[in-house]
């Protein structure tokens, strides 16, 4: 095998997608912090007891382990950042109150999470601490829907599911009961909408929560103002199908909210729909959720949602929110940018081209300095101008 082949999933960035990668980075970080939130910078590598704990144990089989040399105890390097978000709130910061965090770096899966994904994703998001009512969750959704319309994406469909759902059908069961379905088995079905397959996981149970969850794979569609047919929406259909649990009620009454929000009117572009059976990351979420899909992309290219319980194994559960994003995805959607103009100038040990060379770069043009023997080759920027020496003083002349 040549050296120079990487691994399965695993991409060099090449200096155009490298800078419309960073440039992006920049604009939405500089977005987060006009909402107020502020930037921190989880290390690449934690022990691993630390990095699963709790509502994080489903990531276990995305995590690369390694053993510490110097202690000899096992290391994992993150699949996700937001456990490592919660444990800086709850534990380095250990504020009162609401706490608005964002951050951005890479992650690493053992095994990546679609068929095109990449198992090194750029992952960039922001979290609410502190909250449990529905506004952090709003504000959560209109920060992703504006950072998707900064990277230059105008349509998107919203799907919106909630997580308390499937447990309060499953309560409906003795624990005797709810002891002989497969947890991890019935999540995975629901994602697929395999219908037969949950009709036969289900058989053990009450023929009133049996039903309900086998109603839940057709439990889709349309919402709120984006919703035009002449079917009923998909919330007013579950109301219909679902039992009127108090926690099934609260939870289709949040999403009710959500889609009634006037937010939507700054964010035309997004279609939004609920799917009662999308539940990835069930043991990681505990209410609204939700996935941002664009044309031409097989998977989302932002997730979020509420999860109250993640800093419980840290010492401190606290209502929490967020979203993240897939940061070179992202940028792949932004149509190909012009190269930037730059400025030409000649090599020389000249005092005063190195002052006006300087003044440019302080003024924020890009000068690029010419190699003796390579002045005819071509330079990555686009130079639309040159330096040259005119009565003695250096100018920026048109090329």
């Amino acid at each position: 095998m040549p050296r120079w082949l990487l691994p399965e999933s695993i991409a060099d960035v090449l200096p155009a997608e490298a800078r419309a990668i960073e440039e992006l980075r920049r604009r939405l970080l500089d977005l987060y912090r006009s909402y107020g939130y502020e930037l921190v910078m989880p290390p690449l590598l934690e022990h691993i007891d630390s990095l699963l704990t709790g509502s994080a144990h489903d990531l276990e089989l995305r995590t690369f382990k390694l053993v510490d040399q110097l202690s000899g105890r096992t290391l994992g390097l993150r699949p996700d950042m937001t456990p490592q978000v919660a444990r800086i709130d709850a534990h380095l910061l250990n504020r009162r109150g609401v706490v608005r965090l964002c951050y951005c770096g890479p992650v690493l899966h053992a095994r990546a999470a679609g068929l095109f994904a990449t198992r090194e994703p750029l992952q960039i998001g922001a979290e609410i601490y502190g909250h449990a009512g529905p506004e952090a969750d709003f504000e959560m959704v209109d920060l992703m829907a504006t950072s998707l319309q900064i990277a230059g994406v105008r349509r998107v469909r919203l799907d919106v599911c909630h997580a308390a759902v499937v447990p309060a059908l499953m309560d409906m069961n003795p624990p005797s009961v709810r002891e002989r379905v497969d947890e991890a088995e019935l999540y995975r079905l629901l994602q697929q909408k395999d219908v037969p397959g949950l009709a036969q996981l289900l058989e053990p149970l009450e023929p009133a929560s049996r039903a309900a969850l086998l109603a839940l794979p057709a439990l889709y569609g349309a919402i709120g103002g984006s919703h035009t047919g002449a079917r009923p929406d998909c919330l007013a259909r579950a109301r219909a199908q679902l039992p009127a649990l108090p926690a099934i009620v609260a939870a289709l009454d949040e999403l009710a909210s959500l889609a009634a929000s006037s937010l939507w009117q700054r964010h035309p572009g997004v279609e939004l729909s609920a799917d009662l059976a999308d539940l990835r990351g069930y043991r990681y979420h505990s209410g609204l959720t939700f996935s941002a899909y664009v044309e031409g992309m097989p998977n989302a290219v932002a997730r979020g949602g509420r999860y109250d319980d993640v800093g419980k194994a840290f010492g401190r559960a606290r209502a929490a929110t967020g979203f993240s994003l897939e940061l070179r995805e992202l940028a792949s959607l932004q149509a190909s940018a012009a190269l930037p103009g730059a400025v030409l100038a000649p090599w020389s040990d000249d005092p005063g081209l190195a002052r006006t060379v300087a003044d440019l770069r302080a003024a924020g043009e890009i000068v690029v300095r010419v190699l003796p023997g390579h002045e005819q080759e071509q330079q990555e920027f686009a130079c639309d101008r040159e330096l040259v020496c005119e009565g003695g003083a250096w100018r920026v002349r048109a090329l």
